[in-house]
């Protein structure tokens, strides 16, 4: 298993972790958010933390909670990704869920995703579980004809957004549950050429139906499986589950999909590197195909 790290954002930067937190750059703007997995001491004192720290989330909820602003920062601002002749523009804000409308990490998936969609005549892509675009975004800039599936309104909303604000265009929004409607295209017999598979531990429905990853993940792989080119394919498949190995994905991977996709496979973890060397882990994923 490799280790990657996202090397061309010029507008997102860790610049500290630890006691549970980390301290981000956002383009011109340094937030403090929690991060479970940042168990180590900081390396920063906590009154370079809030010297820098334009805003705090604080939590109050499982799953909510509040910005403490310090320092004037706006609801919304934009940065900006650039790799080869790819230039994507994401609007970023304060949201009650401690998220600012992007995985960071995330960039070395969609640079493995833009290439991958230049090397095929008129790519299909599907983005499960897509949020707020940026695999799909990269995927219409390398020319592939996208479908975006979220179950949450404001995210598709959010999605489209960074589309227009990225000179891109015709993506397809699809509010629906993804395993739905994976299994709906299984009856159909539709194929994409490309499948980004980013489900997060725990979600819900268009109509608020729970689930949780590890009751239906397996289901799941195989369903996706059914639906991806096994000839001219590929697959990104993320996990943030903590409870994970990358084995499991692997395994998963292995089991469902087809050999000529799987013979050209690799897993990997994502990080996140700090000013003082030290990597934040930041998810598991398999590549396969192309």
């Amino acid at each position: 298993m490799k280790l990657y790290y996202p090397k061309y954002w010029k507008d997102y930067e860790l610049i500290d972790s630890g006691n549970e937190e980390k301290l981000e750059r956002f383009g011109e703007y340094i937030l403090r958010r929690p991060e479970p997995q940042a168990v180590w001491s900081k390396s920063l004192s906590e009154k370079e933390w809030k010297e820098m720290a334009f805003a705090r989330f604080v939590q109050e909820g499982s799953h909510s909670g509040r910005w403490d602003r310090f320092k004037n920062i706006p609801d919304q601002w934009y940065i900006k990704y650039v790799y080869k002749d790819m230039e994507l523009k994401f609007r970023l804000g304060l949201t009650g869920f401690k998220h600012v409308g992007i995985f960071p990490e995330q960039a070395v998936n969609w640079n493995y995703i833009y290439k991958a969609v230049k090397k095929i005549n008129s790519a299909k892509v599907l983005n499960l579980f897509a949020y707020t675009g940026g695999a799909s975004l990269a995927a219409r800039a390398g020319g592939a004809d996208v479908i975006h599936c979220d179950s949450i309104k404001n995210v598709l909303n959010w999605a489209n957004h960074n589309m227009q604000s990225s000179r891109l265009d015709n993506i397809r929004w699809l509010l629906e549950d993804a395993f739905k409607y994976v299994k709906r295209e299984a009856r159909r017999g539709n194929t994409y050429h490309g499948i980004i598979l980013d489900p997060p531990a725990y979600g819900h429905g268009p109509k608020g139906e729970k689930w949780k990853l590890e009751d239906m993940v397996n289901e799941l792989t195989e369903s996706v499986a059914s639906i991806l080119n096994p000839q001219e394919g590929f697959l990104v498949f993320n996990s943030y589950s903590l409870g994970f190995s990358p084995l499991v994905i692997e395994n998963l991977v292995l089991t469902h999909f087809s050999q000529q996709i799987t013979q050209q496979m690799e897993t990997g973890e994502l990080y996140l590197p700090e000013r003082s060397g030290r990597k934040l882990p930041a998810g598991i994923f398999v590549r396969a195909g192309m």
